[in-house]
This record gives C-alpha cells, sequence and structure tokens, in this order.
C-alpha cells in the first residue's frame, strides 16, 4: 500500500447522502457527518445467488439494516445486543486507496458508531480469506487509525454464542409485564447467583417468566455467561452487584 507522506489526502471515501455521492479524503474522515448517510451499494435478492441478503431489526436503532449475507446479519445481531449503538450504517462507504499495483476499492461492511468510539467492521469467514482480501482489510485499517476508529475484521463466532443471542434476541422487544415478574425475577437475585431454571420455577407463572427473564438478560439487566451455552442450569446474575 501507498502510505508514503500525504497518503491521508490521497485516499479517498466516497459516501452516498440523499442520492448523490460525497467524496471526503481518509485525513477528514474523523470529522464527516455519519448522520443520514446511506449505503454506497444496493442489497440486492436474484435467483440462484451464492449469498443471502436480508433486513435485520435492531432495537438499538429502531430500524431495519440491510446486510448481504448471514455473516453480516449475525454481527448486527451482536452488536445489537451489545448495547451503546448510536447509529449503524451497512457498506458505509467506498475506499479508494493506493497500492504497488495500482488503485484499489473497497467497500466495509458495517460502520457501527457507539457510546464508547466508532468501529469499521469488515466480514469474512476465516476460511474465505484471500491474498486480495488481506490488502484491502490492511487499508481499512490504516484509515480507521488515521481517523481515531476502532478496526476489526469478524472471521467467525462460536456456535453457542450465536445460538444464545438468537434466543434473548426472540424477546428483545417492548414486553408488558401485567403479572410483575420482572421485579420478581431481579428482586430474588438478593442472594446471589441462582440457574436460569430455578430462577423461572420461583414465580407465579414460569413459561412467561421465561420470556421475561430473557427480555432482561437481551437488555442486561441481568447477566450470564456468553462463554457457556444458556440452558437451564446456566447461572445468571446481577449487573456489577446492582440490581433492577
Amino acid at each position: 500500500m501507498d502510505v508514503g507522506a500525504g497518503w491521508a489526502g490521497r485516499w479517498t471515501t466516497a459516501w452516498k447522502v440523499s442520492g448523490s455521492e460525497v467524496v471526503c479524503p481518509v485525513r477528514d474522515l474523523g470529522s464527516f457527518p455519519v448522520p443520514g448517510c446511506e449505503p454506497v451499494r444496493r442489497f440486492s435478492w436474484r435467483r440462484g445467488q451464492r449469498h443471502r441478503p436480508g433486513l435485520q431489526f435492531m432495537v438499538s436503532t429502531g430500524l431495519h439494516h440491510g446486510f448481504e449475507s448471514l455473516e453480516e446479519a449475525r454481527l448486527l445481531l451482536a452488536l445489537d445486543f451489545a448495547g451503546a449503538v448510536v447509529e449503524v450504517i451497512c457498506q458505509p462507504f467506498r475506499l479508494r486507496f493506493a497500492t504497488v499495483d495500482g488503485r484499489v476499492e473497497h467497500i466495509p461492511d458495517v460502520l457501527a458508531v457507539t457510546a464508547d468510539g466508532t468501529w469499521l467492521l469488515d466480514v469474512r469467514p476465516a476460511g474465505r480469506i484471500g491474498e486480495d482480501d488481506r490488502v484491502k482489510f490492511a487499508a481499512s485499517a490504516e484509515a480507521a487509525l488515521a481517523c481515531g476508529w476502532r478496526y476489526l475484521v469478524v472471521s467467525g463466532w462460536r456456535q453457542h454464542v450465536m445460538t444464545t443471542l438468537d434466543t434473548l434476541s426472540s424477546q428483545r422487544r417492548p414486553l408488558t409485564d401485567p403479572f410483575g415478574l420482572q421485579d420478581v425475577l431481579l428482586s430474588r437475585m438478593s442472594s446471589g447467583p441462582r440457574s436460569f431454571a430455578d430462577l423461572v420455577a420461583a414465580t407465579i407463572a414460569p413459561p412467561v417468566a421465561r420470556a421475561q427473564l430473557l427480555h432482561l438478560l437481551w437488555h442486561r439487566r441481568l447477566r450470564i455467561d456468553l462463554a457457556q451455552p444458556l440452558t437451564d442450569a446456566t447461572l445468571v446474575r446481577s449487573v456489577n452487584g446492582v440490581l433492577g
């Protein structure tokens, strides 16, 4: 890659704003107004295509976001669960950079603005990352570093993590709580960690309490260890010792 003197002025990003292309040099990327930007590439559906595009609803933003593969959909789900997401743009811009072989273009997969900073993310299964991909990912990392963003290539997940997040996400939307079960579940944590099954069994309506407990876990009012599969034996804990 050409990262000689003044490279951040020569490398550019092309954004889509109100249907028009807006070009911004990498050196000014950190101050570019992200809200209102659109994906630079359309999400298309056609018969026989090898990837699986679609729309993913995110509670964090209250919007549906397009994705080009199931791997990207899983990333959006994980971002939604992580919380503190302010803005998400999929296929956010077209990065144009220079290498010894000439000009190259790359469209990163996701730009996520969070309360803790901005993340630029590419998604590619580990077994499908080729040499050309490595160059493009390295360029994205340089661009992110130049403007104070963080960069990550998401190359896969432990299977049980995605299964757990999918289960929790089933109760991520607002829930009515006519029996006051959420307060009951939270109050029963005062004696320390309890198994998922024991916690819901101690309520007047265990089947309904399961849904309410999943809701509390999704919204991080209670917590579990994501390093282990979610089962009835999973220990549920309070968040930093604070209830409610």
